[in-house]
């Protein structure tokens, strides 16, 4: 996910007045603010989706060959990290999603089969539905992780039952995601459909993240208290507290 939204974690207790998920500033006028802007990621959802659109080119102009599509997918992910350490993107990041796009090229030529190229994301879909669910149960929803770690609140959100819950209803939405992935991708891949599968891999990234992350902001603004006052600022009422 990219995105580097305004630190502001120093604060636990808001100005008078101000309601979920609105910041005012010190000298601005008052702003909504979004998991859209504090996540980001459609940018890098729809980055995620070149190197699978150039494997498809590829294979299509070169007759159907897994070198050619390989060979494109390779050369469009090079392009991509390129751009995206330009624009600021941390390296770690970068040289993740780079490896991701070897591994599945590399799977691909060592098996010989096209539909294999889309193998990773497959399975990482699956170990990311279970990962979610399992953290809703375990009351340590990964929303409320990546939010917290975005906002330098560490676990200081888990103290706030209010944002407990609604990390947690709002986490289901995404666990959804993937599950819906999961669901479209196994018959594709079982049947060999690889045009289907670059077609469901481009309609099921940056799409389906846009639509998660309104989806899940509504679900998780909807979840506070009137007058909660928003993601920034967990209401903990002693340092003792903990989400019942």
């Amino acid at each position: 996910m990219s995105g580097t939204p305004e630190r502001d974690a120093g604060q636990e207790a808001p100005d008078t007045g101000r309601r979920t998920g609105v910041d005012t500033g010190r000298d601005g006028p008052a702003r909504t603010e979004s998991l859209a802007d504090l996540l980001g990621g459609r940018r890098g959802a729809i980055d995620a989706t070149l190197p699978p659109l150039a494997f498809a080119a590829g294979w299509l102009l070169g007759g159907e060959s897994l070198w050619a599509g390989v060979g494109a997918a390779l050369a469009v992910g090079a392009v991509v990290a390129g751009v995206r350490l330009r624009r600021g993107d941390r390296p770690r990041s970068v040289l993740v999603g780079l490896l991701a796009v070897c591994v599945a090229a590399l799977i691909a030529v060592r098996t010989g089969r096209a539909e294999n190229f889309f193998l990773i994301q497959l399975l990482s879909n699956a170990a990311s539905a279970l990962a979610w669910a399992v953290s809703i149960v375990v009351r340590w929803p990964l929303l409320g992780v990546l939010v917290g770690a975005v906002l330098g609140q560490r676990s200081r959100w888990r103290r706030d039952p209010a944002l407990l819950r609604g990390y947690g209803r709002a986490s289901w939405v995404w666990t959804a995601t993937y599950v819906v992935r999961v669901a479209v991708f196994v018959p594709l891949y079982l049947s060999g459909q690889v045009l289907a599968l670059v077609v469901a891999r481009v309609a099921l990234t940056w799409p389906l993240v846009a639509a998660a992350l309104a989806v899940s902001w509504v679900v998780l603004r909807r979840s506070l208290p009137p007058g909660h006052p928003g993601l920034r600022h967990p209401i903990i009422k002693g340092p003792t507290a903990s989400p019942r």
